[in-house]
Formats: structure tokens, C-alpha cells, sequence
């Protein structure tokens, strides 16, 4: 198993509250428009990642309840965190998957 892989995989195991998962593909768009933002306004972009942050570990302190995978795997983490959110579509898949399972029970 490469690096990466056990980041990702620890990324994944630190994260199965839905509203800490929820928080951390909001995180991740928010780290997209900080990107994108930089060329527009630094302000905004500042403001972009202290909301990253702010959700992340407020997520980790009151959903999650356990350390951030940063705190082990520093750098690697936002690259499993943004690939973790593409293969799930920005929580898209869990909301359908949710619905889906709804529909099934009536």
C-alpha cells in the first residue's frame, strides 16, 4: 500500500459521521473558491480558508469527535480529502444513496 493510499484510507476511517462528511465536502468546495478566488479578491480567498478550517475541525470536535487526519498525514490528507470528495461527488452519492434507501422502506 502506497502513502497515499494508507492517508486516504485513514482519511476515510476518521471520517463516517454524515454531517462531519458533510462539512468536510463543503470544506473542500470552499478550498476550490479559494483557488479560484485568489485571481478575484485575496480578501475573499482568506476568508475561504479560515471557513475550511473553521467547518473541518468543527467538525472533528463536535460531530466526529476524534483528531483531524492532518494531525498524521500532514499535506498528503488535502489531496485524499479532495479525491475523496470527487469519487463521492461533494456528498451527492450519500443524499442519493439516502433517498434511494427512503424509497425502498415505503
Amino acid at each position: 500500500m502506497s502513502y497515499f493510499q494508507e492517508a486516504k484510507a485513514h482519511f476515510v476511517a476518521s471520517h463516517k459521521n454524515p454531517i462531519n462528511q458533510f462539512l468536510h465536502h463543503v470544506t473542500n468546495l470552499l478550498a476550490i473558491a479559494a483557488v479560484v478566488l485568489l485571481f478575484y479578491d485575496w480578501r475573499l480567498t482568506l476568508l475561504c480558508l479560515i471557513f475550511t478550517q473553521v467547518f473541518a475541525l468543527g467538525g472533528h470536535a463536535f460531530f466526529e469527535k476524534n483528531e483531524p487526519a492532518f494531525v498524521k498525514y500532514p499535506g498528503i490528507t488535502i489531496l485524499a480529502s479532495l479525491q475523496w470528495s470527487f469519487e463521492n461527488l461533494f456528498g451527492l452519492r450519500q443524499v442519493w444513496n439516502y433517498f434511494n434507501r427512503q424509497r425502498v422502506n415505503l
